[in-house]
């Protein structure tokens, strides 16, 4: 992205100095450095998209109480290190070194090798007796062709009926069978978006979204999700009123990584905001059925909200089982009309064995559901207890749902950690893998999809690990070297 014209909002100089907080580290003679390294903290962390335009330096010195030669110096060497481009005219804008992508793995020949790249638990109990279940329906679907470009109409009006008692009425004519959520994406992305269109993304976001625009030759617009307090709805809005996307895509539902829940007084407020920009938002509810919250009243879909402006995405991967491999999107019918005609140049339909398998899962998906539901949370508090007994110094909050804790580092070291651990026979993703453009040097995340047993070896491994990596020498500044 450098020497390129950003796409992102505009943050002001008031709000950047109050995310800055006391940046001061060493005195006056070594402001230009505190203030450069409080910047680029903010970039690693994700706080500070890429893209995001920065305020002019007068604008910022006025709101930092310093002088306008101190944030110029600040800047030179954050252009430097390649976290800021500017052109005159444009101003300045936050950016990110180009540099490799991808996670470092261990050999896989290893026997106890545990695997927390993934945030996929085992299957259901329930899924084999499903499968049993309709093998009568089967045999009699032989004796037809097999193909079913929107699905079978048993699965399409269970999946509506789930929609309809969450709040979202819904048809069987609004439902697209597909070959599983990120199938899905893509098949909305090759209907809506072309090559050079901005499609708004949250950061940090998934990993498989994020290449998917890359794929769809689209540009992402980052805008962050906070550790803590979750979506900026206004940030959101002023997003979409500046960048002017195609597209946007969210994961509202116990999102991945961070692991957030948006309430429905938010929802209705993002609703209205992607209706007045007349954005589509693409919504993956791949983790919506994971509320591991007792007693709680459902949030109902965002769709009940936005309405025509939700192209809805679902899948049976957490839920049941990855191996299934069905998804499906819930959209206005003729957006579904377009996605089914788009489809027939990829492929032609769902396998149908799967398919009656999961419409017998969902004729009651409550037991299997709960189920479920009991075993992730058994395996999320084995895993946060882990945590706090042998990485003490790391921060993180217990989600509400989801698959995974998303966990802030006491230094910017999570690439550095990832090829530590993996040499200690853990596989775990690095930060910069969820970061729209890299960058989340101080944060990991780390899946509850295994037994606890694993999960509990698994973080002594990384406790360890983290250990060499924290009393090894000097780190090189994460700056120059990132991983994007």
């Amino acid at each position: 992205m450098n020497g390129q014209f950003p796409l992102g909002g505009r943050i002001s100089g008031g709000r950047l100095a109050t995310t800055l907080g006391d940046w001061r580290q060493s005195g006056s003679r070594r402001g230009a450095a505190d203030l450069a390294s409080a910047i680029e903290l903010q970039v690693l962390d994700g706080r500070l998209p890429v893209g995001t335009r920065l305020p002019a330096e007068r604008e910022l010195a006025d709101a930092l109480g310093v002088s306008r030669t101190l944030v110029g110096a600040a800047l030179d060497r954050l252009r430097e290190h390649g976290l800021v481009a500017s052109r005159q005219g444009a101003g300045s804008w936050i950016t990110f070194p180009q540099g490799g992508r991808g996670l470092r793995l261990a050999p896989t020949d290893r026997l106890d090798l545990i695997d927390l790249s993934h945030a996929s638990p085992p299957a259901v109990p329930a899924l084999l007796p499903a499968f049993d279940a309709v093998r009568g329906v089967f045999a009699a679907e032989l004796l037809d062709h097999g193909y079913h470009v929107r699905g079978l109409p048993v699965l399409r009006e269970r999946i509506a009926d789930r929609y309809t008692a969450r709040g979202l009425p819904t048809s069987p004519e609004q439902v697209l069978i597909t070959n599983g959520a990120q199938h899905a994406l893509a098949l909305v992305l090759r209907a809506l978006v072309g090559p050079g269109d901005r499609v708004l993304l949250e950061q940090p976001c998934y990993p498989n979204t994020a290449g998917a625009i890359r794929a769809a030759h689209a540009l992402s617009v980052p805008v962050a999700v906070d550790p803590h307090d979750g979506w900026d709805v206004p940030g959101i809005d002023a997003a979409l009123r500046q960048a002017a996307p195609r597209l946007a895509c969210l994961a509202v539902d116990f999102q991945n990584p961070t692991g957030h829940l948006l309430g429905a007084e938010d929802r209705e407020r993002l609703g209205a905001a992607l209706a007045r920009a007349r954005t589509p938002a693409v919504v993956d509810e791949t983790l919506a059925e994971l509320d591991l919250r007792d007693g709680a009243e459902p949030v109902p879909p965002l769709a009940a909200f936005a309405r025509d402006w939700a192209i809805t995405v679902g899948s049976a991967a957490k839920s049941y089982w990855g191996g299934l491999r069905l998804g499906w999107i819930r959209a206005q019918e003729d957006l579904i009309d377009r996605l089914a005609a788009a489809r027939c140049t990829l492929d032609l339909g769902s396998p149908v064995l799967e398919q009656l398998a999961l419409a017998e899962l969902l004729a009651d998906p409550e037991p299997a559901l709960r189920a479920r539901r009991t075993e992730i949370r058994g395996m999320r508090d084995a895993l946060v207890a882990a945590m706090r007994e042998h990485c003490p110094e790391w921060t993180f909050r217990v989600p509400d749902g989801g698959l995974s804790l998303w966990c802030r580092l006491p230094e910017p070291m999570s690439t550095r950690l990832s090829v530590a651990a993996a040499n200690h026979g853990v596989l775990v993703a690095e930060g910069a893998r969820f970061g729209v453009h890299g960058g989340l040097e101080r944060w990991l995340r780390l899946p509850f999809s295994l037994p606890p047993g694993r999960l509990r070896e698994a973080v002594r491994r990384l406790g360890v690990a983290a250990a060499s990596v924290l009393s090894a020498a000097p780190a090189i500044e994460t700056s120059a070297g990132a991983v994007t």
